[in-house]
């Protein structure tokens, strides 16, 4: 790694199933890097196969950080990820080496990458209370509703069950008479400190692409998946995460008698699969993406020599 006045960061992103993980770790095998997880449920420890964290063998070595790091009920914001990742990303330049985040969450890696700054404006217990009561008598789709009066531009961004960032963004307006859209545009005043590539995996053909999706759900269901789920309902354990993830909550019906698994398995697909549109649509937003589309690299060229030619032209190394 040379001297720049800038240290360098590579972000691999794209929707799930695309080949992030394959393509993060041969980036760090070539250029000297460590991965920096940006998924937000690979941070909890628990669940391995449901959320689809590396193995051993597809990490090759390669250090990864921020996977398995917090307990499963341990609340993570986007403020406190960005945090932790900032820290790794000065740790593995202090030891000469190329931070390489890799991940999904779009909302991760953009705070990350962008350098927002998080405005201080406390959590107010009874008014998120308030909140939560008024969203368990009206559903979330009316939250969401509630939201798009006052903050548009956030509650576009935003799924209907993404009920935990409705009810922030809701609180923060109460709080500061202020949407938290308009919080965000004044936290990007301070420019990134690092030179930043973006290289996102993609497909010209969407079918395609879920395709591979429904492939690798039954791989997961091969590595054990239903064992896993099932060794979680029953421990007595609830966590907070595993209900937000995609490959257990579909699964409750068959763990509490009232259908056969292939159902529950089915609806991971199709989940899946609505999960990676919403990740396309996110990232697709940002010109600042490099993007390789899996189905249209040529066989000689393949996904890494792809990247490769990429970083070859940005320079930043």
């Amino acid at each position: 790694m040379t001297e720049h006045i800038k240290p360098p960061v590579i972000a691999v992103v794209g929707a799930t199933a695309s080949g992030k993980t394959a393509l993060g770790v041969e980036i760090a095998e070539n250029y000297h890097g460590e991965v920096i997880s940006a998924d937000s449920m690979q941070i909890y420890e628990g669940l391995d196969i449901a959320t689809a964290k590396p193995t051993a063998e597809e990490m090759r070595g390669i250090p990864h950080h921020l996977i398995s790091v917090l307990p499963p009920d341990a609340p993570c914001s986007v403020a406190d990820y960005v945090d932790m990742a900032r820290a790794k990303i000065a740790e593995i330049h202090a030891r000469g080496r190329l931070p390489v985040i890799v991940g999904g969450t779009g909302l991760y890696v953009d705070s990350l990458l962008d350098n927002i700054q998080f405005p201080d404006i406390p959590a107010d217990d009874a008014l998120r209370e308030r909140l939560n009561a008024e969203a368990r008598e009206r559903g979330n789709a009316a939250m969401r509703e509630r939201l798009m009066q006052c903050d548009p531009e956030t509650a576009e961004r935003l799924h209907e069950n993404n009920l935990r960032r409705i009810i922030r963004a809701l609180e923060v307006w109460e709080l500061t008479g202020i949407p938290l859209s308009e919080h965000a545009r004044r936290s990007r005043a301070v420019p990134p400190p690092w030179e930043i590539l973006r290289i996102g995996i993609g497909f010209e053909d969407r079918e395609k692409q879920y395709a591979r999706i429904r492939e690798r759900v039954d791989q997961m269901v091969r590595q054990g998946l239903l064992d896993e789920v099932s060794e979680e309902y029953h421990s007595g354990r609830r966590r907070a995460t595993a209900a937000m993830a995609i490959g257990y909550k579909e699964l409750l019906p068959w763990l509490r008698g009232e259908e056969e698994p292939a159902a529950g398995i089915d609806r991971i697909k199709q989940e899946t699969c609505r999960f990676a549109k919403r990740q396309g649509t996110w990232f697709r937003r940002n010109a600042d993406i490099n993007w390789i589309m899996r189905d249209s690299v040529c066989a000689n060229c393949g996904i890494f020599n792809s990247a490769a030619f990429a970083i070859s032209k940005w320079g930043g190394l």
